[in-house]
């Protein structure tokens, strides 16, 4: 599979990955309106928003600015392995 270069297929991507994340947040809340489903629900998007910055900026620009990852499973290899893997 040739990777994503068009702009406009990159913004299209974005809106879709929005759209499941407000649907399917949408759908959690209607299913359990609660407000502790809401607390965890944000809690839960927050961390893994946090994680994946960490994955592909901190280790980048901090840890190991020679390493580039391709995606996030090759950003948990490199944590597996440690910085010399």
């Amino acid at each position: 599979m040739r990777d994503l270069t068009n702009p406009r297929h990159m913004m299209l991507k974005a809106v879709l990955f929005a759209a499941i994340g407000v649907v399917s947040a949408g759908l959690l809340l209607v299913e359990s309106l609660s407000l502790r489903t809401a607390t965890l629900l944000v809690l839960t998007i927050w961390s893994f928003c946090r994680l994946y910055y960490f994955a592909f900026y901190v280790i980048e620009k901090y840890i190991d600015p020679t390493f580039r990852f391709s995606g996030v499973f090759a950003a948990l290899r490199y944590l597996a392995r440690g910085r010399k893997g």
